[in-house]
């Protein structure tokens, strides 16, 4: 998994790039990038698939902010970031939600 954060001078935003390995995705068939910066939607950001099995997708964040997010494999499995900057509680109390500080 990689989250590689590219900070911009002359816009208030980080363009974030979040990865998941194909060891990870275990030749899926697709990935997601769900979070608060979608409104949890489970299909707004598909994660583009490389050639090597792996997933990939880059968004825009607003600096000066945290957000919460998990990656969906295959539209059933739920997956955190093992990078991710801290972790929280998800309101659902069973698991944690991956946050990225930007």
């Amino acid at each position: 998994m990689i989250i590689k954060k590219q900070f911009l001078k002359n816009r208030p935003v980080c363009k974030v790039t979040f990865g998941l390995s194909g060891e990870m995705t275990n030749g899926a068939a697709a990935a997601h990038l769900v979070g608060d910066f979608n409104n949890w939607a489970r299909t707004a950001t598909p994660m583009k698939q490389m050639k090597d099995g792996s997933f990939t997708v880059t968004i825009d964040l607003e600096k000066g902010r945290e957000y919460q997010f998990r990656y969906l494999i295959n539209e059933n499995q739920w997956e955190n970031a093992w990078n991710a900057d801290r972790y929280v509680p998800t309101p659902f109390g069973d698991s944690e939600n991956s946050v990225v500080i930007v």
